[in-house]
């Protein structure tokens, strides 16, 4: 690590854009990011981790259940929401910071469009 940082203009390999990049994998690897940063929605996408906790500030817990991300299964079959599925690709921050459960049903296998 000391070779790769220090403190020097160069010392940042791989700049992160002031924790811009780092703060978006974080979310993207909860399953849902913010596409457009100030508006409260969240695209769903592909969850990295079987199970997690979010604790958000001045909001309730959300856990978040993914089984099987974590050995592969990458795509998203569908998804619940505190046990109502939900037939839209996003999230909306009071959901979020609401808390309950969000459930990922994931697959090896992409889903077939209908």
């Amino acid at each position: 690590m000391t070779t790769l940082y220090h403190n020097a203009t160069d010392g940042l390999a791989g700049n992160d854009d002031a924790g811009q990049m780092s703060a978006w994998y974080v979310l993207s690897a909860m399953g849902f990011y913010p596409v457009t940063p100030g508006t409260p929605r969240y695209e769903i996408g592909t969850p990295h981790f079987d199970e997690m906790v979010l604790h958000p500030e001045n909001g309730k817990p959300l856990h978040i259940v993914a089984k099987g991300a974590e050995a592969g299964a990458f795509y998203v079959r569908s998804v619940t929401l505190n046990g109502v599925r939900l037939d839209r690709t996003y999230l909306l921050h009071q959901e979020i910071v609401g808390g309950g459960e969000l459930v990922f049903e994931m697959s090896k296998e992409p889903v077939a469009a209908e």
